[in-house]
C-alpha cells in the first residue's frame, strides 16, 4: 500500500527533484520519500534513531547489524 500523500505532498522543490530523477531513470524508493515528506515530524527524528542503532556502540559491527536488518526484512517480505 503506497500513501498518495507521498507522491504527491512534497514541497515544490523536492517534486521538481524527483521529477528529474525520473528523467534521468533515478525513481526515489518509497523510504526515502516518507524520510522526506515531512522531515522534522519523521523524517529527522527517524534518522537520528536509525544512526544511533545503526551506527552507535554495540557488541555487533555496522555490517553485522545491516545484514540482520537485509534479513528481517527479507522475512518480512520488505523491499527495503
Amino acid at each position: 500500500m503506497r500513501l498518495k500523500v507521498l507522491s504527491s505532498g512534497h514541497p515544490r522543490a523536492m517534486r521538481v527533484m524527483f521529477a528529474v530523477g525520473r528523467l534521468l531513470r533515478l525513481e526515489a524508493p518509497d523510504m526515502g520519500r516518507m524520510l522526506l515528506y515531512r522531515p522534522g515530524f519523521f523524517g529527522r527524528p527517524w534518522g537520528n534513531l536509525m544512526q544511533s542503532v545503526m551506527r552507535g556502540r554495540s557488541d555487533w559491527s555496522p555490517g553485522e547489524r545491516e545484514l540482520f536488518a537485509a534479513f528481517t526484512s527479507a522475512q518480512n517480505r520488505c523491499p527495503f
